[in-house]
Parts: structure tokens; C-alpha cells; sequence
């Protein structure tokens, strides 16, 4: 098999010859700057140009196609036009990494220094994020619709549509992959309903405005999820006949549990995901990728219901989320993409061998009767040595199914 039909065989739980992998191919299963650097160097790609760093909020590399080549990988990412704050990834400029390695970062990208330190992302003189001294990410400080309170509020919050320009940047990405590679094409859309909801009121603030102002919030999400379904529409359009999956984004769950009850997700978040899943369904052939962090065994099945068919980074160390349980309970009804490794205890705090181990015990069950595309948990963070990074992929490629 080539890479694109391993990774569709996977998802289709059909017989593969072998396990399909993913390194770096969207931004939850990538790798940050500084480890990627070292990454590189450890495998002897130093001669490579400088690493790009096109998620600057989690500051995440751009992986050489010959690194993911090297690591087993069988997934590439379209990527959109300004993944994180408006910084375009279509030209770059030098930059230096919180640990002095060098980058290049969006030209657009241009953050201010505080006198304490702090680093500062500014969009019409506005703060609206903030990397503290010593910090390695940038958190947002900024929620437009924080004050709303009527409708008229929500409109002013400004509901951009895809541009022809961003249309024709993804339609040349998607085409590239599939001229130049054999790999799976990931498209990524996001598509988020309840963290947008986070995003755009705060955290705290939207969390208790579902409970406390009911109407306006519905209002809110009818017209978010409209908003996502018009720029479906042309996405879709641009690249729904080249891309493999689509990825959609929405942390649902906590260590312990959901963020908000099944009820509650049942009667304000389904619907609206349910909207944004079965058009992609009814208007191409593309998979349903769903990212969504934390504990969130209990609305599986409604995830399934609404057409979710890969589900995202499998959290296996938050409540209910062990290996063997959603293997078991929903295996073939659903493809599990991550939780190939424990990014919160092995990876960072065990050895080269503790990492193998755990890699190794984990695909015994996931990679079962397929259905499964091996990643770790979520991204691969800056002071994890290469030799784990390492120790992850080879095990992951040294696996028979």
C-alpha cells in the first residue's frame, strides 16, 4: 500500500500492511519548534532549511516532508491561510526560539517585548495575546463579545468569510500533495462550536452564560454554525475533491470529565455540530476528523451519531478513557487517531525504555482490526528529548499487526 490508501484502509477498517502513522500532520498531533530542532539535528538533518514555525499561538513546526518521511509518517497537512492570529503563512522572516535556536515565523508576525518581559501580539493597537516572560505559548487576553448582551452585539463581532485569496493558497497546497506525494491529505478546518463560544465571550464568561442567558447564547451558536456552514461551502469548493479528511476542532472534555453536561451538550452543542458534520457528509466524500481533548466517553456515541468518523488525540489518561474500554465499546465504529503514547507522564517524565514500553502496550490494543492511526497525545512539547521522539516513531514503525 501507499501511504493515502494504508491510511484510508485504516479509517475504513479494512486489512493494512502497515501501521499507518502521523507526524506532524495537524496541530494536535505536531511537534514545538525547539524539540523539532533538536529533532532534526539528532537525525542528521541539520542541512535542512530553517524550521517554520506556522501555529505561532503553540508554537508548532512545519515538518521537512524527509523527517516525516524518516519517521514513518503517512499524513500531510493543508494548511489554512492564518492558522493562528491572523499571521499568514505565506511568507516568512527570521526569528530566534525562547531557547535561542533559530526560526523563521510569518512576516506578519510581530510581537511586542514589555518592559517585564512579557511578549504581546497587538491588532489595531489592541492586545490580544500575551506570551509571559518564560512562557513558551501565547494565551489570548482578548474576548470580543465578553460585554454582549443583545443580538446587535453579536453581529459586531465580524464573520469573515474564506477570501479568494485563501481559497486559492489551500487549492495549490492540496494539489502540490497530491502531485508531488502518495500521502493521506489532511485538510484543517476547526469548525469549533463550544470553544469558539470560549474564545470569543472568555472561558469563565461563556461557561456561565450558558446557564444564565440562555436565549442570547442559542442566538450565538445558530449564527456561528451558520457561519461555518458558508465558509464549508467554499472550502469545500476549493479543496474537497483533493483533501483525504477533514479536520474539526472542539475540546469537549476535562481530566475528570465533560466540560458541560450530556444533557446540556445534547441540547445546545449537537445540534450545531451535527449541522457542520453531515454537510461535509452530503457534499463529498471527505473524512470527519474530530479533535477534541479530555475525558469524553460519554458522548461517543453521539459523536458517531452525528458523523464523526476519526476522533482525536484519544486523551486515554483523562476518567473512562482507557485503551481497552474504547477499543472495546466503540472500535468498529469509529477510527481512534493518537493515544499512542502518554504525553502527560511517560513521555516527559520516563525513559527511552518506559517510552517504548508504553508505545508498545498501547498499540497491542489500538491497532487491533485496524480502525487506528498511531500518533501520541496531542503534540510533542519543547523539552522532550529527541532520542523519545525518536523512540516513539521507531517502535510505532518496528510494529506488526
Amino acid at each position: 500500500m501507499n501511504s493515502r490508501e494504508r491510511v484510508m484502509a485504516a479509517i475504513g477498517h479494512e486489512e493494512v500492511d502497515r501501521l499507518p502513522i502521523d507526524f506532524g500532520a495537524m496541530r494536535s498531533t505536531g511537534i514545538m519548534a525547539i524539540a523539532y530542532n533538536k529533532l532534526k539535528k539528532h537525525l542528521g538533518f541539520g542541512h535542512l532549511p530553517k524550521t517554520k514555525v506556522y501555529d505561532v499561538m503553540q508554537q508548532l513546526a512545519e515538518p521537512d516532508l524527509e523527517v516525516v518521511d524518516c519517521l514513518g509518517g503517512d499524513v500531510v497537512q493543508v494548511h489554512r491561510l492564518a492558522p493562528a492570529f491572523g499571521a499568514k503563512v505565506t511568507e516568512w522572516r527570521e526569528d530566534i526560539l525562547p531557547d535561542g535556536s533559530e526560526c523563521l515565523v510569518p512576516e506578519s508576525f510581530r510581537p511586542g517585548t514589555l518592559e517585564n518581559g512579557d511578549r504581546v501580539i497587538l491588532d489595531g493597537g489592541r492586545e490580544i495575546a500575551r506570551m509571559p516572560a518564560g512562557g513558551l505559548y501565547y494565551e489570548f487576553s482578548y474576548f470580543p463579545l465578553a460585554d454582549a448582551r443583545t443580538p446587535s452585539d453579536i453581529k459586531k463581532r465580524g464573520w469573515p468569510l474564506i477570501s479568494q485569496k485563501e481559497v486559492l493558497f489551500l487549492r495549490q497546497q492540496a494539489e502540490r500533495w497530491r502531485r508531488e506525494t502518495d500521502k493521506a491529505i489532511l485538510g484543517a478546518f476547526g469548525g469549533n462550536i463550544l470553544e469558539s463560544g470560549q474564545f470569543d465571550f472568555g472561558w469563565g464568561e461563556f461557561m456561565v452564560r450558558l446557564y444564565t442567558d440562555r436565549k442570547l447564547i442559542e442566538y450565538y451558536l445558530d449564527r456561528l454554525a451558520e457561519w461555518h456552514l458558508q465558509n464549508l461551502e467554499l472550502y469545500l469548493g476549493a479543496v474537497g475533491d483533493e483533501i483525504d479528511i477533514i479536520q474539526m476542532g472542539d475540546d469537549l472534555g476535562t481530566q475528570q470529565g465533560l466540560q458541560l453536561s450530556p444533557e446540556m451538550y445534547r441540547q445546545l452543542i449537537k445540534p450545531r455540530h451535527r449541522k457542520v458534520y453531515e454537510y461535509v457528509h452530503e457534499h463529498s466524500d471527505v473524512k470527519v476528523f474530530l479533535h477534541s481533548c479530555g475525558s469524553i466517553v460519554e458522548i461517543i456515541p453521539d459523536l458517531i451519531e452525528i458523523g464523526v468518523d476519526i476522533l482525536n488525540p484519544v486523551q486515554t489518561t483523562a476518567r473512562g478513557m482507557e485503551p481497552e474500554t474504547l477499543k472495546r465499546n466503540f472500535g468498529k465504529e469509529i477510527t481512534f487517531w493518537g493515544g499512542g503514547c502518554d504525553t502527560q507522564h511517560v513521555l516527559p517524565f520516563g525513559t527511552v525504555k518506559d517510552v517504548k514500553r508504553d508505545v508498545e502496550e498501547r498499540l497491542r490494543i489500538f491497532a487491533e482490526g485496524s480502525g487506528y492511526v498511531f500518533t501520541q497525545i496531542h503534540n510533542i512539547q519543547a523539552d522532550i528529548a529527541p532520542e523519545k521522539v525518536v523512540a516513539i516513531y521507531e517502535t510505532a514503525k518496528g510494529f506488526r499487526i
